[in-house]
């Protein structure tokens, strides 16, 4: 079963995406912020991490700078979860590192294929 690491400090969006990705076949991990997301990537290594880019403590651009500058975890794929959806916020996230980008509201059926082409590669 892949393990998703979901870093989303709204509870309400942490829930429902949740819910939805263990019930198409995931485990998943929770962070609430950036730090914790690269503490629980360091330590449970997931196949994938959805990371929201506005957190507190450490933002998701600043946290995925470091989980794609730290050997141990660089090659887990990173899809940006974020509300910025203005001209320029994709190549933002991807110049952070994220290997994918996608909007909220979460269309699920577009963010699940995503998920298995970002797994499907790192294969």
């Amino acid at each position: 079963m892949p393990k998703i690491l979901l870093v989303e400090d709204n509870e309400m969006n942490r829930d429902m995406l949740s819910r939805r990705l263990q019930r198409k076949g995931y485990e998943v991990l929770i962070a609430i912020n950036g730090e914790q997301g690269i503490a629980l990537a360091r330590a449970e290594r997931p196949d994938l991490i959805l990371m929201d880019m506005s957190l507190p403590v450490l933002d998701g651009w600043e946290a995925t700078r470091k989980i794609k500058a730290d050997e141990a975890i660089r090659t887990v794929p990173v899809i940006a979860l974020t509300a910025h959806a203005m001209a320029g916020d994709q190549e933002r996230c991807v110049a952070a590192g994220c290997d994918d980008y996608d909007t909220k509201p979460v269309d699920l059926s577009r963010l699940l294929g995503k998920i298995e082409s970002l797994l499907q590669r790192a294969v």
